[in-house]
């Protein structure tokens, strides 16, 4: 797999996520610095070899709107860790209502969870309350930075220091 490449704006917040192809493009155009590089990699022409970027820093500020964590059924799972909020099984998974749509309900972060196909089913059209589940975690709308960090975590340790986290553990 190959390693992608953390953008930092001019003040350091993550901007975006670019192949390594990009990353060099920005840095041989002066419109990026290397910050830091995955040390084990290298990138080789027939006449030169290149670092391998791992966190670059735009030199000018770019305004970026932030829209925030798109709400998709990859992302939501993610937030969930794969599990069903009712009873942590990790298989059969859905996507629920915590108010039910019936009851007002919206389709948005704070009223979706992952869960089991069985929980789902044995919740129906029902509250938590009324089932009597109860939540292992409330939802929350998630941020850019834990998905990023939890990104590093597993695929580039490398970027940790440049988003403002401890370890995750």
């Amino acid at each position: 797999m190959e390693k992608k490449v953390l953008v930092l704006n001019l003040d350091h917040t993550p901007v975006a996520i670019v192949t390594v192809q990009k990353a060099i493009v920005l840095t041989i155009l002066d419109k990026a610095s290397p910050l830091a590089t995955y040390s084990y990699l290298s990138i080789r022409t027939v006449d030169r070899e290149f670092v391998y970027p791992a966190v670059i820093r735009l030199r000018e500020y770019k305004n970026v709107p932030y829209r925030g964590v798109m709400l998709s059924r990859h992302n939501l799972f993610r937030r969930d860790r794969n599990e069903c909020q009712y009873c942590g099984s990790s298989k059969h998974l859905t996507i629920d209502h915590v108010v039910p749509r019936s009851k007002g309900g919206k389709t948005e972060w704070k009223n979706l969870v992952t869960a089991c196909h069985r929980c789902n089913t044995q919740k129906g059209d029902r509250t938590v309350e009324q089932v009597g589940f109860r939540l292992q975690q409330p939802p929350c709308r998630p941020t850019l930075k834990r998905f990023l960090a939890e990104y590093a975590e597993k695929n580039a340790e490398e970027w940790m220091p440049f988003l403002g986290v401890k370890e995750m553990g």
